[in-house]
């Protein structure tokens, strides 16, 4: 079976993330990487609405990923060394940590893992309670 990581925030877990993770785990063993509080502050400006533990709680009870983990503080990267991924999804918007993606994979010469945009939900966001 394939190692497939997939990779976000999800703060406000809505439709739309669901739609994502459920594409994702079609491709086989899903691990999803919940970024920290802090990167989430970093990148975006502000720290999301729910904390990392809280984030990572809503995720696990939608029992889709295989796998869960927190991101690492310093090397946003790491994660491909111990997942060593066949496939990487993409949200279809996912802007962040993809400007050097390539170049990281080739860094640590995983030369075959293919990278995959997910296609976009088009139903409603609102948050899931």
């Amino acid at each position: 079976m394939k190692k497939v990581l997939a990779f976000g925030t999800f703060d406000r877990l809505h439709r739309g993330h669901i739609y994502y993770l459920k594409q994702a785990k079609k491709y086989g063993h899903l691990t999803v990487l919940i970024a920290r509080d802090l990167t989430v502050k970093n990148v975006k400006g502000h720290f999301p609405e729910n904390n990392e533990q809280k984030r990572l709680a809503q995720v696990k009870k939608l029992g889709i990923a295989d796998n869960l983990i927190l991101g690492n503080y310093t090397d946003k990267y790491t994660v491909l060394d111990y997942i060593k991924p066949d496939i990487i999804c993409l949200g279809y918007d996912q802007k962040f940590f993809i400007d050097n993606l390539v170049e990281e994979l080739e860094k640590r010469r995983l030369y075959n893992t293919e990278i995959v945009r997910m296609k976009e939900y088009k139903g409603e966001k609102e948050p899931i309670k």
